[in-house]
Parts: C-alpha cells; structure tokens; sequence
C-alpha cells in the first residue's frame, strides 16, 4: 500500500491531563496524522505523565513542554505559542484532543490557509450520546450567526509571530486568536462546508463547562444581552399562561437549528434529531448566562483551574489600538520558525 502524501502543515495539540491518554484510539490517530503532516504535541502535564505520553507517542512527532515564559493561566496558550515556535511551516492546524481529521477535511483546511490567515472549519460529533446530541443544537444555531467556534483552527504561523502570539489570560481563547489575526490586518474564513469529527467528552465534563461557556459570551456583548433576555421572557410568559407562546419560541429555534443543518451539506453529519435539542440548548444557556453574570459580580470572573479568569476576550478596538502598527508594517508570510522552541523533557 502507498504512503500518504505529508503536507506541508504543521499540526499543534496541546494537552495537559490529570491522567495519562493512553487511548490506543488517540494514538492511532496521532500515528494517522503524522503521517500526513508535522505533529507538536505541547504536554503541560506532570513529569510522570509527561513521561507516559512519551512512550505511548513518542514516534514520528515532536513531544515538548511549554516554555516556561509563556505559559498563562488559559494554558492551551501557552501550549500553542510554543508550538508555533517549533512549527516549519507556514500552514498550521491547531486541534484539541479530542479533534478527528480525515484526509477530505485536512485538505480543506489546508487550501483555506492559502487564501486567509485564519480558518474556522465546522466539528461535528461522533459518536452522538444525548449530551453531544444536546451540544449539537448549539452549534447548528452558530451556522446561521458567523460560524461555530470549533475545537481546532487554520492559522498562518507568520501572522501570529507579527502579533508576538496572543493573550492567555482570557477564558475564550479561540476568538481571542482570530481577533488578534483580524485586529492586525488579517484575514479570516469561516468554512461551514469543512466537517472535522470531535468525540464527544464525559457527561461530567459537559456539566463543567455549562456557566463556563455562558461566561464566554460575555466577550460578545450583544449576543449575551440576547441571551439574559431569554429567561425573564419565559418567566413572564410562564406567569401569565401563555404557554403556546413558548412553544411557539421553542419551534422556532428548532426551526433555526434546522436551517442550519441545511447549510452546506451538513445534513450529513448531523442528524435529523439534532436540531430538537435547540431549544434545549437556548433554555441552559438562558440560566447559564445569568449564572456567569452572577459570577462576573461575585467572584470577579470564572474559576478555571484553581484561579479566576476575568475576561472573556479583549474587545477590538482595544486590539485595534495594540496592533495598528502591526498592520501598516505587516510582511509576506514566512516558512522560517521564528524563536526556538522550549527544550525537550525527557521522559
């Protein structure tokens, strides 16, 4: 059998665990990858782990610790920023754990990072239990509201290296990359034809993240006013018995959800179920939004792993301001690393 062809990207999986992944599922994956494209995966786990997952990965990819200077407190950052600076290509994938590539969507994402400098492909789940199933109303509804945050992007590394990388002390880490690219002059697109497979995480997990991911929506203001309004409209219309007016409300962002699922194929990779949990989704994240509210004035933030985090994301215009310079001075995309990576922990 013929070897894949090895493109010319480098693909950044920051990690940190608990325990070690000693999924064979994950390594097969990791082994598939490495195949096709240059893998850094940035460990910010303990040393023993550290030395877990360099016996189970070890071969074919470049295994390294986040530089110390630029670990943050949203340490995916820091996992990121490190691995940009061992990246040989212009072209970079940067994916979760739990992110799924195949040859058609890796492709995709690829050909985008040539006409922009950063790319937002679509994830879907897969397997589908009733949580995933649940997730999945939202990112429906994100396909008619500028694309869903996904947990991977395309991103040319020269254009972060202008930027001197991006901050990690804000809890929505993936629009704070893309406004960084786009507050400096770049360009980004949205591929909602682009289907990238993400298994789907512990229903403990999905708990953990419910007020967490309201909380990002605080980076949105508009977007979180909307959300607030949904519960006292609810209530009110609890109050006084109109109960086919929330129906009436529910259908239609099913109907949304729907729509969405219509949009460039998608009906492929979701079901026809998914867009029934919309309102599902719209109900938690009306009582979820006034929770992060909640902890906004109380805590000062959102707890994310042992500290507070009190930004959501930097506003534009404050980007605007700290990278104008950047924009009238911004060069042509290199293919040279820039600084060189932190050394490699030995296992």
């Amino acid at each position: 059998m013929s070897q894949p062809l090895r493109e010319p990207v480098s693909y950044i999986l920051p990690i940190r665990s608990t325990t070690p992944n000693t999924s064979s599922e994950l390594r097969a994956y990791i082994a598939w990858i490495a195949a096709r494209a240059e893998v850094i995966v940035v460990d910010g786990s303990s040393d023993a782990i550290f030395a877990a997952h360099e016996r189970e990965w070890g071969a074919g990819i470049r295994h390294v610790a986040p530089a110390p200077e630029l670990i943050s407190p949203m340490g995916k950052v820091g996992g990121v920023l490190t691995g940009l600076r061992l990246a040989s290509h212009e072209a970079v994938i940067i994916a979760d754990d739990d992110v799924r590539y195949d040859d058609v969507s890796l492709a995709q994402v690829i050909a985008a990072i040539a006409m922009a400098d950063v790319v937002r492909p679509q994830n879907y789940f897969e397997p589908l239990p009733w949580h995933a199933r649940w997730d999945s109303g939202r990112m429906l509804l994100n396909r008619l509201t500028g694309g869903d945050w996904p947990g991977t992007l395309g991103v040319r590394r020269s254009r972060l290296a202008a930027t001197n990388g991006y901050d990690g002390s804000v809890m929505f880490e993936n629009p704070e990359l893309v406004r960084t690219v786009l507050a400096s002059g770049g360009r980004e697109r949205v591929l909602y034809g682009a289907y990238v497979l993400r298994r789907p995480s512990t229903t403990r997990h999905f708990w953990s993240q419910r007020v967490r991911q309201g909380y990002d929506e605080i980076a949105r203001p508009v977007r979180f006013a909307t959300q607030l309004a949904v519960l006292p409209i609810v209530v009110a219309l609890a109050l006084t018995a109109h109960w086919l007016a929330i129906v009436f409300l529910a259908a239609l962002g099913a109907l949304a959800a729907e729509i969405g699922r219509r949009r460039e194929g998608a009906t492929r990779v979701f079901p026809a179920s998914t867009p029934l949990f919309a309102p599902l989704w719209i109900a938690e994240r009306a009582v979820c939004s006034w929770l992060a509210l909640g902890a906004r004035v109380l805590l000062g933030g959102v707890p994310y792993r042992g500290t507070i985090l009190h930004r959501a994301a930097t506003p534009m215009r404050v980007l605007r301001q700290r990278y104008a310079m950047v924009r009238t001075t911004a060069t042509a995309p290199s293919s040279t690393p820039s600084t060189p990576a932190a050394p490699r922990r030995s296992a």
